[in-house]
């Protein structure tokens, strides 16, 4: 089993050679740039919360916090952990589907989803996807070269699921809410995206061949290497044409976004805002933060999740104090949920956080 390849990877790495700067890694060296460039952006995202918090009125959010209903948040904190299972329910099909010969249990695709619901809601980067991959991928039998990019292909079909469900609550907010008429744009580049992404899944292995026929040898090598990587995600996308696995895998995926949609109106409830803002809305809320987090810039997407609320609420004419503290609640609500099944999650499958990172470094160097 591989269950401990982190841990022979670290054991190969020569001590003495890591004394001094000079010999460092040039991973390690731009990771500590990169947790440098972090706190300084933590830091300006703090100063830029507490003015706006000061322009705002602590006062209104303060006591907006203060007088939210106990009982429909935690009936919000309930909805968001049932999603989260539907959701690793939706992937263990689709695992299924392209994996047919591998035995894969339940229990340790949900732990993996956890994990990485956990990476995302603390680190910015959306590294919650790899490291889901990673921690099934040491899970089951097989070498990790040939598992990595058929898991990677199921995660994005996910992604597609994710995409037809957007598509619905834009469907469900196009005429309800004041704030898309006019900036559709917007919505439009977040879709495309994971739509060229998929496009080149799909056409790569062919275009590629053409680059197969170049003098270059090296070029020729990295192309079939790349085309053979593009052709084993593409069984991720098998799980479409196995309607058996692929109605189940749609059905939970989507079943998990209507969880997640009636936990944001749970919200709704607790702030008393339900006579300004209707389940509409909170479709609108839903479709906004995700479309905020294409590209998240901040761990959980803090301070772009609440600007999100706060523009779409104000389309219902919610004030900003009760906006604000709408937001504050609604990603306490999913950063607690994340911390909740991950934290139990990590300890079940014997990882640490250190772990998580020298596993994926590992991969990309191996």
């Amino acid at each position: 089993m591989p269950r401990h390849r982190a841990v022979v990877g670290r054991a190969l790495i020569d001590p003495g050679a890591m004394g001094t700067p000079q010999n460092r890694p040039i991973w390690r060296r731009l990771g500590t740039f990169r947790r440098a460039g972090l706190l300084g952006a933590a830091i300006i995202l703090a100063g830029l919360l507490v003015f706006a918090l000061s322009r705002l009125g602590l006062n209104r959010i303060g006591h907006t916090l203060i007088t939210a209903t106990p009982g429909w948040v935690a009936l919000a904190f309930v909805l968001m952990a049932l999603s989260l299972l539907l959701r690793s329910i939706s992937w263990h099909e689709t695992l299924r589907a392209a994996l047919p010969e591998t035995s894969i249990g339940w229990a340790s695709v949900a732990r993996a989803t956890m994990i990485g619901v956990m990476t995302s809601a603390l680190f910015p980067g959306r590294l919650g996807e790899p490291s889901r991959v990673l921690v099934l991928t040491r899970r089951l039998d097989g070498p990790a070269r040939r598992l990595l990019p058929v898991i990677a292909g199921t995660v994005f079909s996910q992604t597609l699921i994710n995409l037809l469900a957007l598509a619905i609550l834009a469907g469900v907010t196009f005429t309800g809410v004041p704030l898309l008429h006019g900036h559709l744009a917007g919505i439009a580049t977040a879709l495309a995206v994971p739509l060229a992404v998929c496009a080149l899944v799909l056409a790569g292995p062919r275009l590629l061949a053409l680059t197969e026929r170049s003098r270059s040898m090296r070029l020729r090598v990295a192309a079939i290497t790349i085309a053979r990587l593009l052709r084993q995600a593409r069984r991720g996308l098998i799980v479409f044409a196995r309607p058996r696995h692929g109605l189940a895998a749609v059905t939970f995926q989507l079943l998990a976004w209507a969880l997640q949609w009636l936990a944001c109106y749970m919200v709704v409830l607790a702030l008393g805002l339900q006579s300004q803002a209707s389940p509409v809305a909170a479709a609108a809320i839903l479709l906004a933060v995700n479309v905020s987090a294409v590209l998240p810039a901040t761990p959980s997407n803090v301070g772009v999740f609440q600007a999100a609320c706060l523009v779409v609420l104000a389309a219902y004419g919610v004030g900003a104090g009760p906006a604000l503290a709408y937001g504050i609640i609604l990603q306490a609500v999913e950063v607690l949920t994340a911390l909740v099944l991950g934290v139990p999650a990590l300890l079940g499958e014997g990882l640490t956080w250190r772990d998580i990172r020298s596993e994926q470094k590992i991969e990309l160097r191996g």
